[in-house]
């Protein structure tokens, strides 16, 4: 799990980049093939197909294609209508999409997994919720769709590992995973992108590259690593700590208003979450 605390952390940057310097200023379409190009370029070295089962190689494209191609491109719009503690806020579901869709691979259901989601769920909505209304609706549906597809690229890529092991080290074969997400990116740049909307400034530009080369080619490694070695509730869990770690960065950073009792109590349900499922998860499993 310490793969995922690790990423965690590194990831509580990208929210508030995004937002400060991203959003607005820069083309989202070309925000995000920069993104999963660089990182790309960061794995294609390392490739090796030799011995590899096709049906693994194009789960992984597939997986790929949703974790960084529709979750980045979901992402990125719905900037343009939340602003980052919001953003932060709509992802809390994520949880459950990990949970349901675990267990459905596994033809099983694990409700105390299932309750620990829900937990998890409410503690990040403690933290933030402050009554927002129907404005907004564009930007959360986006982040639904981000959301089911990170955590479908994650139980994705736990499960074809575990279907089809590997005999080489798993870097060997994740350029794949950013393969799958240019064929989502580069397209959707060339038909919906403004070429004129690139970064301007050097700064700019060197958060592209920190959020390609790091948050995104390391980062989302770790994270899927991580994700191989801890069960679905866990992993549910883990994808809710992001909340309080990213508005922690964003108003210590920038500024940013935010209730510390809120962000007290429900970064306490989140530990909670995580204690009740790794305590309670094995003993409750219904099905296969």
């Amino acid at each position: 799990m310490h793969y995922l605390i690790a990423v965690t952390l590194l990831w509580a940057f990208s929210f508030s980049l995004i937002g400060e310097y991203l959003s607005g200023q820069v083309d989202n379409d070309f925000a995000v093939l920069s993104r999963v190009a660089l990182a790309a370029l960061l794995f294609l070295p390392l490739l090796r197909l030799r011995g590899i089962a096709w049906p693994l190689a194009l789960g992984l494209i597939g997986v790929g294609a949703l974790q960084f191609g529709v979750t980045y491109l979901c992402l990125y719009r719905s900037f343009a209508y939340l602003s980052v503690p919001e953003v932060l806020l709509f992802t809390i579901t994520t949880p459950l999409y990990v949970t349901l869709l675990d267990d459905a691979l596994y033809r099983r259901f694990a409700p105390v997994a299932l309750l620990a989601a829900v937990l998890a769920v409410f503690g990040a909505g403690l933290i933030r919720y402050d009554g927002i209304d129907g404005a907004f609706w564009g930007g959360f549906l986006l982040l639904q769709v981000a959301n089911a597809a990170f955590a479908a690229g994650q139980v994705g890529y736990k499960h074809l590992l575990q279907r089809y092991p590997l005999d080489v080290p798993p870097y060997r074969v994740f350029f794949l995973f950013f393969l799958g997400g240019l064929l989502v990116a580069t397209p959707a740049f060339l038909l919906f992108g403004d070429p004129t909307l690139l970064p301007q400034t050097s700064l700019q530009w060197g958060v592209v590259v920190w959020l390609g080369v790091m948050a995104s080619g390391v980062g989302l490694y770790l994270w899927n690593q991580g994700a191989r070695r801890v069960d679905g509730g866990t992993l549910a869990v883990m994808n809710n700590m992001l909340i309080p770690a990213g508005l922690l960065v964003n108003l210590t950073l920038w500024g940013a208003d935010t209730e510390w009792q809120r962000l007290a109590a429900g970064g306490a349900v989140l530990i909670a979450s995580l204690w009740l499922n790794a305590r309670f998860s094995r003993y409750a499993v219904i099905g296969k």
